[in-house]
């Protein structure tokens, strides 16, 4: 090759090169500004301050106020209680909540040095240890789902059977660590794949403001309480519904991210105080002023919408006091 032949071949030996070095830098300067656009900065914004922390142990059974409580993938959690990780069942193992027996809400169950208290109205207190080694575990439904629960014994069953006063066998079931969680996305595609729950219905926590409260008891004859509603967070400082639009939340460490409102169903219409269903209000009034836009009922179908469901982004411990921010980007 003379030396004209092997100018031209580094030429366009070089020419390659430098297309090579041009094309991944224009792939590196791509990725930096997508890197940017996506993490581009967030601002935190106050909207209000966290007022009550409520932990629901019992499914559809009373709430139990905490000042401070672990905020985890799977929900909030004090000492060994865990929202909605014990459940009623049927013999067969299907779900019973309020919406079948409604005196389910003034049951309280709690725990102390690994004793569960079971009490109700006019029913003698029943304590039995939280973990059972030997007692079955029972292959369970809720919402069509599959769950095991652990069975929480004979005297146990014998207790509901009594307070519910039904010609029926009851039982209690715990879920407990090593068993399988449900999909929240099998129970809405909304939810991501990797979200567990025990035994809520949809997702691991639900706020709500008591602004958004006071503004549904305003247009009813008898106030409600936000306990009828059932949620784990209650903020204050607020305005009716402004939880409608914070699809990220920042509480002390926690990181919450808003999934879907929450639908709301007849179980509503349960007197958390004694235990009786209407099947009238405050459910009717929410569905003249609270249904969901028309773009959207395919989701919610016909029920109205009041609280936020979230998923737990960053676990820590929440607080009576906390302030809450809004995140914006």
């Amino acid at each position: 090759m003379d030396l004209g032949e092997r100018a031209a071949s580094l030429l366009a030996h070089n020419k390659k090169a430098a297309l090579y070095v041009g094309g991944a830098g224009a792939a590196l300067v791509g990725l930096v500004a997508g890197y940017k656009y996506l993490r581009r900065p967030e601002k935190a914004v106050r909207v209000g301050v966290v007022s009550q922390l409520l932990i629901h142990p019992l499914k559809s059974g009373k709430a139990v106020s905490v000042a401070l409580a672990e905020c985890q993938k799977m929900g909030l959690k004090f000492g060994e209680l865990q929202d909605r990780h014990w459940m009623v069942v049927t013999d067969e193992g299907q779900m019973v909540t309020g919406r079948q027996e409604p005196r389910l809400v003034l049951v309280s169950l709690t725990c102390e040095g690994g004793q569960v208290c079971l009490n109700g109205p006019s029913m003698e207190e029943l304590k039995f240890p939280v973990k059972e080694s030997d007692n079955p575990v029972f292959n369970c439904r809720v919402f069509g789902l599959d769950i095991q629960g652990k069975d929480c014994g004979d005297k146990v069953s014998d207790w509901l059977g009594r307070f519910l006063g039904a010609e029926k066998t009851f039982r209690l079931v715990h879920f407990e660590p090593q068993m399988k969680p449900r999909r929240s996305a099998d129970i809405d595609s909304l939810f991501p794949r990797e979200e567990m729950v025990a035994y809520p219905d949809y997702a691991p926590v639900m706020l709500l403001s008591e602004a958004s409260v006071k503004d549904l008891s305003g247009k009813l004859e008898k106030a409600v309480t936000v306990e009828r509603f059932r949620p784990n967070i209650v903020i204050s400082d607020c305005e009716a519904f402004d939880e409608d639009s914070w699809d990220e939340v920042q509480i002390g460490d926690v990181r919450l991210q808003r999934v879907m409102s929450c639908g709301r169903c007849v179980f509503t219409t349960v007197d958390p105080e004694t235990g009786v269903i209407s099947r009238k209000e405050p459910l009717d009034t929410l569905k003249s002023y609270r249904m969901c836009n028309p773009s959207e009922a395919h989701i919610y179908k016909k029920a109205p919408l009041f609280g936020q469901l979230l998923i737990v982004k960053k676990t820590g411990i929440l607080q009576v006091g906390d302030v809450v921010y809004k995140i914006v980007r």
